[in-house]
């Protein structure tokens, strides 16, 4: 039996990009729902990736699976959430600047059976933001509509100096949690 139809409840061109690479029979549907920005960092992650599936999944067709998603970037307990401006952004780097910082990605899937959601952690190793260095990756713009102000599949790459945990999951989907929650994906379970 062929894996069934995915739909992405998301925005997001790098979760889009990670289905995509794992061969999913994919469509794409926006969500349009207003994000919790405060609260508990693990469940407003769900929470939000929960609403964003609910949201798509009214519209599905039958025999498909909706993947609602969220990242969020946690610090000292607070979520930096995406920068409104260039000195937000500043704010969130020179605060990550070799430190180690909470990736939190939120997934919940619907359609197939049961709804199914979890959390993923990553943890990530700021490097010290030189000034030099910090200016750039501000100055190219990479930090816009991330959440805590980068992107570590660009630019962003040069202000990490670890991961520990799944990568994919700072990139914006947690792979290995998605094989686990939904392993018929893979043509397994």
């Amino acid at each position: 039996m062929p894996p069934p139809k995915v739909v992405l409840a998301s925005r997001s061109p790098q979760r889009r990009a990670i289905l995509a690479a794992l061969g999913l029979d994919l469509e794409v549907a926006d969500p349009a729902i207003e994000e919790l920005t405060e609260g508990d960092p693990h469940e407003l992650v769900l929470d939000n990736a929960r609403w964003k599936a609910a949201a798509v999944a009214a519209s599905a067709k039958p025999g498909t699976v909706v993947i609602g998603g969220d990242t969020e970037v946690v610090v000292d307990g607070r979520v930096l959430g995406q920068p409104r401006d260039e000195a937000e952004a500043r704010s969130h780097l020179e605060l990550l600047s070799g430190r180690d910082h909470e990736v939190l990605g939120g997934l919940a899937l619907l359609g197939g059976g049961e709804p199914r959601d979890g959390v993923e952690t990553s943890i990530v190793t700021f490097r010290e933001l030189e000034p030099p260095l910090l200016d750039a990756y501000l100055a190219s713009g990479e930090w816009e509509g991330r959440s805590g102000s980068y992107a570590i599949q660009g630019l962003g790459s040069a202000l990490v100096a670890a991961v520990r945990g799944d990568v994919s999951n700072v990139i914006g989907l947690p792979v290995g949690l998605l094989l686990r929650l939904a392993p018929e994906l893979f043509g397994s379970g």
